[in-house]
Protein backbone atom coordinates (compact mmCIF):
# COMPACT_ATOMS: atom_id res chain seq x y z
CA UNK A 1 0.00 0.00 0.00
CA UNK A 2 2.89 2.73 0.60
CA UNK A 3 3.99 2.19 -3.02
CA UNK A 4 0.28 2.89 -4.25
CA UNK A 5 0.51 5.76 -1.60
CA UNK A 6 3.61 7.18 -3.38
CA UNK A 7 2.63 6.95 -6.71
CA UNK A 8 -0.92 8.37 -5.96
CA UNK A 9 0.44 11.60 -4.38
CA UNK A 10 2.69 12.10 -7.31
CA UNK A 11 -0.41 11.80 -10.01
CA UNK A 12 -2.33 14.00 -8.01
CA UNK A 13 0.24 16.49 -7.86
CA UNK A 14 1.08 16.18 -11.60
CA UNK A 15 -2.71 16.75 -11.81
CA UNK A 16 -2.66 20.06 -9.77
CA UNK A 17 0.75 21.68 -10.91
CA UNK A 18 -0.17 21.04 -14.96
CA UNK A 19 -2.46 23.11 -16.75
CA UNK A 20 -4.07 19.97 -18.38
CA UNK A 21 -6.16 18.88 -15.19
CA UNK A 22 -7.25 22.51 -14.95
CA UNK A 23 -8.54 22.83 -18.58
CA UNK A 24 -10.32 19.35 -18.67
CA UNK A 25 -12.21 20.45 -15.28
CA UNK A 26 -12.92 23.97 -17.16
CA UNK A 27 -14.14 21.76 -20.14
CA UNK A 28 -16.08 19.48 -18.60
CA UNK A 29 -17.87 22.01 -16.23
CA UNK A 30 -18.41 24.54 -19.69
CA UNK A 31 -19.58 22.00 -21.91
CA UNK A 32 -21.86 20.57 -19.39
CA UNK A 33 -23.47 23.97 -18.52
CA UNK A 34 -23.86 24.58 -21.91
CA UNK A 35 -25.60 20.95 -22.48
CA UNK A 36 -27.40 21.17 -19.57
CA UNK A 37 -28.79 24.57 -20.36
CA UNK A 38 -29.35 23.20 -23.89
CA UNK A 39 -30.91 19.75 -23.11
CA UNK A 40 -31.87 19.40 -19.91
CA UNK A 41 -33.61 22.77 -18.90
CA UNK A 42 -34.95 23.20 -22.69
CA UNK A 43 -37.12 26.11 -23.65
CA UNK A 44 -40.39 24.54 -22.60
CA UNK A 45 -41.46 24.09 -19.12
CA UNK A 46 -40.50 20.05 -17.77
CA UNK A 47 -40.72 18.49 -14.68
CA UNK A 48 -38.21 18.59 -12.26
CA UNK A 49 -37.27 14.76 -12.69
CA UNK A 50 -37.23 14.75 -16.40
CA UNK A 51 -34.80 17.79 -16.05
CA UNK A 52 -32.72 15.54 -13.23
CA UNK A 53 -32.33 13.02 -15.55
CA UNK A 54 -31.49 14.77 -18.51
CA UNK A 55 -28.69 16.37 -16.39
CA UNK A 56 -27.03 12.88 -15.64
CA UNK A 57 -27.84 11.91 -19.22
CA UNK A 58 -25.71 14.72 -20.50
CA UNK A 59 -23.26 14.54 -18.04
CA UNK A 60 -22.63 10.84 -18.59
CA UNK A 61 -21.14 11.37 -21.93
CA UNK A 62 -19.09 14.29 -20.84
CA UNK A 63 -18.19 12.30 -17.75
CA UNK A 64 -17.10 9.23 -19.82
CA UNK A 65 -14.62 11.60 -22.75
CA UNK A 66 -12.99 13.27 -19.40
CA UNK A 67 -12.34 9.57 -17.91
CA UNK A 68 -10.28 9.07 -21.03
CA UNK A 69 -8.11 12.40 -21.11
CA UNK A 70 -7.59 11.86 -17.87
CA UNK A 71 -6.03 8.55 -18.11
CA UNK A 72 -4.44 8.21 -21.49
CA UNK A 73 -1.37 9.94 -20.44
CA UNK A 74 -0.78 7.69 -17.09
CA UNK A 75 1.14 5.14 -18.53
CA UNK A 76 2.17 6.33 -21.97
CA UNK A 77 3.48 9.41 -20.80
CA UNK A 78 6.02 7.33 -18.89
CA UNK A 79 7.19 5.19 -21.73
CA UNK A 80 7.35 8.71 -23.97
CA UNK A 81 9.74 10.16 -21.27
CA UNK A 82 11.41 6.80 -20.50
CA UNK A 83 10.75 7.63 -16.62
CA UNK A 84 8.83 4.01 -17.20
CA UNK A 85 12.55 2.65 -16.06
CA UNK A 86 12.35 4.45 -12.68
CA UNK A 87 9.31 2.92 -11.88
CA UNK A 88 10.87 -1.07 -13.15
CA UNK A 89 13.77 -0.93 -11.10
CA UNK A 90 11.72 0.53 -7.96
CA UNK A 91 10.44 -1.70 -5.40
CA UNK A 92 7.28 -0.99 -6.59
CA UNK A 93 4.88 -3.13 -7.74
CA UNK A 94 3.01 -3.00 -10.90
CA UNK A 95 -0.14 -3.41 -9.58
CA UNK A 96 0.79 -0.82 -6.95
CA UNK A 97 1.43 1.57 -10.16
CA UNK A 98 -1.59 0.88 -11.73
CA UNK A 99 -3.97 1.31 -8.62
CA UNK A 100 -2.07 4.87 -7.75
CA UNK A 101 -2.47 6.14 -11.23
CA UNK A 102 -6.16 5.08 -11.07
CA UNK A 103 -7.20 6.42 -7.83
CA UNK A 104 -5.72 9.56 -8.77
CA UNK A 105 -7.37 10.34 -12.39
CA UNK A 106 -10.53 9.00 -9.71
CA UNK A 107 -10.45 11.47 -7.17
CA UNK A 108 -9.79 14.56 -9.35
CA UNK A 109 -12.79 12.66 -11.57
CA UNK A 110 -14.89 13.06 -8.90
CA UNK A 111 -13.41 16.47 -7.66
CA UNK A 112 -14.86 17.85 -10.99
CA UNK A 113 -18.08 16.40 -10.99
CA UNK A 114 -18.48 17.63 -7.45
CA UNK A 115 -18.12 21.05 -8.66
CA UNK A 116 -20.92 20.79 -11.09
CA UNK A 117 -23.36 19.60 -8.21
CA UNK A 118 -24.52 22.83 -8.45
CA UNK A 119 -26.63 22.52 -11.71
CA UNK A 120 -28.88 19.45 -10.24
CA UNK A 121 -29.11 22.03 -7.08
CA UNK A 122 -30.43 24.66 -9.55
CA UNK A 123 -33.46 22.81 -10.21
CA UNK A 124 -34.51 22.82 -6.19
CA UNK A 125 -35.65 26.76 -7.24
CA UNK A 126 -38.85 26.38 -9.39
CA UNK A 127 -38.68 22.60 -8.77
CA UNK A 128 -38.52 19.74 -6.41
CA UNK A 129 -35.79 16.49 -6.30
CA UNK A 130 -35.10 14.44 -3.80
CA UNK A 131 -31.13 14.26 -2.01
CA UNK A 132 -31.56 10.27 -3.18
CA UNK A 133 -31.81 10.83 -6.14
CA UNK A 134 -29.09 13.53 -6.27
CA UNK A 135 -26.62 10.68 -4.86
CA UNK A 136 -27.94 7.95 -6.58
CA UNK A 137 -26.94 9.87 -9.51
CA UNK A 138 -23.68 10.78 -8.60
CA UNK A 139 -22.96 7.30 -7.82
CA UNK A 140 -24.01 6.27 -11.40
CA UNK A 141 -21.72 9.14 -12.49
CA UNK A 142 -18.11 8.06 -10.51
CA UNK A 143 -18.44 4.27 -11.60
CA UNK A 144 -19.33 5.01 -15.05
CA UNK A 145 -16.27 7.81 -15.29
CA UNK A 146 -14.04 5.16 -13.03
CA UNK A 147 -14.77 2.69 -15.55
CA UNK A 148 -13.78 4.88 -18.48
CA UNK A 149 -10.08 5.59 -16.77
CA UNK A 150 -10.01 1.73 -16.43
CA UNK A 151 -10.24 1.32 -19.95
CA UNK A 152 -8.21 4.49 -20.91
CA UNK A 153 -5.52 3.22 -18.55
CA UNK A 154 -5.24 0.11 -20.50
CA UNK A 155 -5.22 1.50 -23.71
CA UNK A 156 -2.65 3.72 -22.02
CA UNK A 157 -0.53 0.63 -21.37
CA UNK A 158 -0.45 -0.52 -25.02
CA UNK A 159 1.57 2.22 -26.71
CA UNK A 160 3.70 4.94 -25.38
CA UNK A 161 1.87 7.40 -27.91
CA UNK A 162 -0.59 9.17 -26.47
CA UNK A 163 -2.82 10.11 -28.72
CA UNK A 164 -3.07 5.93 -30.24
CA UNK A 165 -3.83 5.55 -26.63
CA UNK A 166 -6.49 8.32 -27.20
CA UNK A 167 -8.17 6.49 -30.21
CA UNK A 168 -7.74 2.46 -28.61
CA UNK A 169 -9.66 3.92 -25.72
CA UNK A 170 -12.35 5.80 -26.98
CA UNK A 171 -12.93 2.74 -29.42
CA UNK A 172 -13.24 0.41 -26.56
CA UNK A 173 -15.82 2.76 -24.91
CA UNK A 174 -17.91 3.46 -27.72
CA UNK A 175 -17.62 -0.58 -28.49
CA UNK A 176 -19.05 -1.16 -24.93
CA UNK A 177 -21.80 1.52 -25.34
CA UNK A 178 -23.01 -0.11 -28.65
CA UNK A 179 -23.57 -3.47 -27.07
CA UNK A 180 -27.14 -2.39 -26.55
CA UNK A 181 -27.96 -1.48 -30.04
CA UNK A 182 -26.69 -4.84 -31.52
CA UNK A 183 -28.21 -6.83 -28.70
CA UNK A 184 -31.23 -5.94 -30.46
CA UNK A 185 -30.38 -7.18 -33.62
CA UNK A 186 -29.71 -10.69 -31.68
CA UNK A 187 -31.73 -13.48 -30.76
CA UNK A 188 -31.34 -15.44 -27.47
CA UNK A 189 -29.28 -16.18 -25.78
CA UNK A 190 -26.68 -13.48 -27.40
CA UNK A 191 -29.01 -10.70 -26.80
CA UNK A 192 -29.04 -10.88 -23.10
CA UNK A 193 -24.83 -11.68 -22.50
CA UNK A 194 -24.60 -8.16 -24.79
CA UNK A 195 -27.22 -6.22 -23.05
CA UNK A 196 -25.59 -7.24 -19.87
CA UNK A 197 -21.94 -6.04 -21.42
CA UNK A 198 -23.68 -3.01 -22.21
CA UNK A 199 -21.79 0.22 -20.69
CA UNK A 200 -24.39 3.13 -20.62
CA UNK A 201 -27.45 1.67 -21.51
CA UNK A 202 -29.21 -0.38 -19.68
CA UNK A 203 -26.75 -0.02 -16.31
CA UNK A 204 -26.72 3.69 -16.39
CA UNK A 205 -29.47 4.78 -18.19
CA UNK A 206 -32.17 2.06 -17.15
CA UNK A 207 -30.86 2.44 -12.79
CA UNK A 208 -28.82 4.97 -11.68
CA UNK A 209 -29.65 7.74 -14.47
CA UNK A 210 -33.84 7.46 -13.14
CA UNK A 211 -32.25 7.53 -9.17
CA UNK A 212 -32.49 3.83 -9.25
CA UNK A 213 -29.93 2.16 -7.43
CA UNK A 214 -29.54 -2.07 -8.06
CA UNK A 215 -26.84 -3.99 -7.00
CA UNK A 216 -25.96 -5.35 -10.28
CA UNK A 217 -25.09 -2.38 -11.87
CA UNK A 218 -23.16 -1.34 -8.65
CA UNK A 219 -21.08 -4.83 -9.07
CA UNK A 220 -21.32 -4.29 -13.43
CA UNK A 221 -19.24 -0.97 -13.07
CA UNK A 222 -16.39 -2.59 -10.19
CA UNK A 223 -16.02 -5.48 -12.36
CA UNK A 224 -15.67 -3.40 -15.60
CA UNK A 225 -13.04 -1.58 -13.72
CA UNK A 226 -11.07 -4.37 -12.00
CA UNK A 227 -10.96 -6.08 -15.56
CA UNK A 228 -9.37 -3.51 -17.48
CA UNK A 229 -7.20 -2.49 -14.22
CA UNK A 230 -6.29 -6.15 -14.53
CA UNK A 231 -5.33 -6.11 -18.08
CA UNK A 232 -3.42 -2.75 -17.45
CA UNK A 233 -1.38 -4.62 -15.01
CA UNK A 234 -0.34 -7.88 -16.96
CA UNK A 235 -0.05 -5.41 -19.83
CA UNK A 236 2.52 -3.42 -17.82
CA UNK A 237 4.06 -7.51 -16.12
CA UNK A 238 4.62 -8.14 -20.09
CA UNK A 239 6.55 -5.26 -21.08
CA UNK A 240 8.64 -4.98 -18.40
CA UNK A 241 10.56 -8.28 -19.39
CA UNK A 242 10.68 -6.87 -23.51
Amino acid sequence: MRGTSIIFKREMGSYLRSPVGYVVCAMLLLVDGILFQANALGATPRLSATVLREFFRVTSGVTMIAGIVLSIRLIAEERQQATIMLLNTSPIRDVEVVIGKFLSAFVFLAGMLAMSVYMPLLIMVNGKITVSQLLVGYMGLLLIGGASIAIGMFASSLSKHQLVAAAVGATINVIFVLFYPLAKKLDAPLRGVFENLDLWHVHFQGGFMQGVFNLKDFVFYIAIIYFFLLLATKTMEAKRWQ
